[in-house]
């Protein structure tokens, strides 16, 4: 594989979703979305993929077992799929590698085994994975969680985007039927390995290819400050009740607590009402992603921020409540997988990540294992994130050397 290229089908989709701030809007179920999808079903059309949709809105793409594949005497095939892919959904104004890196990247993988004349003896299967930012509906990984059985459908059902739409709804206008939402566990049960290629989303890989080793358990909380809403300019600040400032506080806080307990917290979306310049709000929601290397950091900055809120709540006479959203505990990935492929591919780097993934939400059910491809800037999530072309090519190669080892 050479940088042209994985170049050429990269520029394909580089058009879908582009904002004008140069960030992209590929919110799940959105037309962005539906325009991915029909180029990723054009692009298995091309190669003769089986696509199909699960319950609950995945889409797959299926490279099957040849009929010439050896099989020894009297014993059947074992049909249970090598399964790579990401997802194409971003994060508000988020880069373009995220995620739909790792689909690109399996087509062209393809490619490069069907031209070195690799057959499968198993199935090798691209999926596209739906709403795994939690951009619109605010639950992260939510395809993968529903599959798996740890997100129960009816809630799914009810979540609703900024706009009020639902996501039964969003469904239901893309043609999908969200009355399937749920566990699939027929599905894991015919998976042998799950193997997801992403840009790194940080400064730590010095080589172009490197294989995960865990991801930090990580969560994000919905914090509920209330007040009285009143007159910027006739409230008297010591009567005042402004959550505005127990709300300023929290980001400190939850600062300071992620510091001194050496893990990572953010407070990055806020909405208040009624977010009028000259007027107190009454109230501010915001949400705290927070992030560490183990559980019991992760516990101790949550203890240590609540606290100091709810004690800076009673000085400001507001009100402060604080809900999880969801919640990850630390994922190991397989030890065997990873070794084998860190062996496999020449003894590249293993590094673990405090980014979440659909394999985070896999590799409970499935042997499961990352590839990340080198990212110059470190920067994700945001304008500057990206991999030259080289880079992209070598990850190509590697999961194609990957898939060979697995499933041919």
């Amino acid at each position: 594989m050479d940088a042209t290229g994985f170049r050429r089908l990269w520029d394909e989709i580089t058009g879908i979703g582009l904002a004008d701030t140069g960030g992209y809007l590929r919110f799940s179920w959105s037309a962005a979305d539906l325009a991915l999808r029909d180029w990723f079903d054009a692009q298995a059309a091309e190669r003769g993929l089986l696509v199909e949709t699960d319950r609950n809105g995945n889409r797959y793409a299926w490279w099957d077992l040849a009929p010439e594949a050896v099989v020894p005497p009297g014993a059947a095939p074992d049909r249970r799929a090598v399964l790579t892919g990401s997802h194409f959904d971003s994060v508000p104004h988020g880069g373009a590698y995220d995620g739909p890196l790792g689909i690109v990247s399996a087509f062209l993988a393809i490619d490069e085994l069907r031209a070195a004349g690799a057959e499968p003896k198993r199935p090798i299967v691209i999926g596209a994975f739906t709403e795994e930012e939690g951009g619109r509906f605010g639950v992260p990984c939510l395809g993968t969680r529903l599959m798996t059985g740890v997100v129960d459908p009816d809630r799914a059902r009810a979540l609703t985007d900024p706009s009020g739409t639902t996501l039964a709804d969003a469904m239901r206008e893309a043609g999908a039927d969200p009355d399937a939402l749920g566990p699939d566990p027929e599905r894991l049960a015919n998976l042998s390995a799950f193997v997801e290629l992403h840009v790194e989303q940080g400064r730590s890989l010095e080589a172009p290819v490197g294989v995960a080793s865990a991801i930090w358990p990580h969560g994000r909380w919905r914090m509920t400050f209330t007040g009285a809403g009143d007159h910027a300019g006739t409230t008297r600040l010591p009567d005042r009740r402004d959550p505005m400032l127990t709300f300023a506080f929290a980001v400190l806080a939850a600062r300071k607590e992620a510091r001194l307990a050496g893990g990572l917290a953010t407070v990055g979306r806020v909405e208040a009402v009624p977010n009028a310049t000259n007027a107190i709000a009454s109230q501010v929601t915001a949400w705290l992603d927070s992030r560490a290397p183990d559980e019991a950091v992760l516990s101790e900055i949550l203890t240590g921020f609540e606290s100091k809120v709810a004690e800076r709540a009673k000085r400001d006479g507001t009100g402060f409540t604080i809900e999880p959203e969801s919640e990850t505990p630390i994922v190991e990935f397989d030890a065997s997988l990873r070794d084998r492929l860190a062996d496999l591919l020449g003894g590249v780097p293993v590094l673990p990540t405090g980014a979440g993934h659909d394999a985070g939400v896999l590799a409970a059910h499935v042997p499961t294992a990352m590839l990340f491809v080198r990212n110059p800037t470190g920067v994700s999530h945001a304008l500057g994130e990206g991999a030259s072309d080289e880079d992209c090519a070598a990850g190509v190669e590697a999961l194609a050397a990957v898939l060979r080892d697995l499933a041919c």
